[in-house]
């Protein structure tokens, strides 16, 4: 992306993989549609049972590519010690005002992982402050238009979307996306059943019946969601 160019979608994920498993399929539809969509990874997701920063980093490249994600920056926030502190909220202020993502995604607001609580009162406060004058950050002041969230959730909870989105022709590459993340998903968890690719397949196939498609993706907003016309709904 050009300095002169913004972002049409800036998806906020508390750890690498969270954007992949949310809402990978969305993230390769757009892009498939001509949109310049980027991730922002707030921590490097370490430590974890068999991962490590340098594994986590290269697992996180191979998932971009695959998605077609040509943007995608780190935070440097702390892994489980997130907290939306006014320092972490600059921090992630400046880069809204630096991309200037039209609609910004973000986890689900209720969750059990306190990183992912903390990562979404961070994108609603940091939303806000972006569009402040006469303050010390970086860059113009700007306002992203929308907040949607995406459901990446620790929580057993049956899940209310606003809308969901049909990635029938992008699910492989989510899959393969999420498949990247071997340190995460595969090593060690050899006799988990389901595994984590059954679980979510038959969770993307769950959201395709519901709207009459293979696969979707549920997402929701605190927000109406205006629309023009009824034209695009299926």
């Amino acid at each position: 992306m050009s300095q002169n160019q913004s972002l049409d979608m800036l998806v906020v994920a508390p750890h690498p993989d969270d954007a992949e498993l949310g809402m990978g399929g969305a993230i390769a539809k757009m892009i498939d549609l001509g949109w310049r969509v980027g991730i922002l990874d707030l921590t490097d997701g370490e430590p974890t049972p068999f991962g490590d920063p340098e594994t986590r980093a290269a697992e996180t490249s191979a998932a971009s590519d695959i998605l077609g994600v040509t943007w995608r920056e780190n935070l440097g926030l702390k892994n489980r010690f997130l907290e939306p502190t006014l320092e972490s909220r600059a921090k992630l202020a400046n880069v809204f005002r630096r991309v200037k993502p039209k609609w910004l995604f973000a986890p689900y607001w209720e969750d059990a992982h306190p990183d992912h609580l903390a990562a979404t009162e961070l994108v609603e406060a940091a939303r806000f402050w972006a569009k402040l004058t006469k303050s010390d950050l970086q860059g113009e002041p700007f306002h992203p238009q929308r907040v949607f969230h995406y459901y990446c959730v620790h929580l057993k909870l049956v899940a209310q979307p606003a809308f969901v989105l049909d990635i029938s022709d992008q699910w492989e590459r989510k899959a393969q996306s999420i498949a990247s993340f071997a340190s995460q998903f595969t090593i060690g968890r050899e006799h988990v059943s389901p595994s984590i690719h059954e679980r979510i397949r038959d969770e993307a196939a769950y959201w395709g019946r519901l709207i009459g498609t293979r696969y979707g993706e549920p997402f929701t907003s605190r927000e109406p969601i205006a629309l023009k016309d009824l034209t695009r709904l299926i």
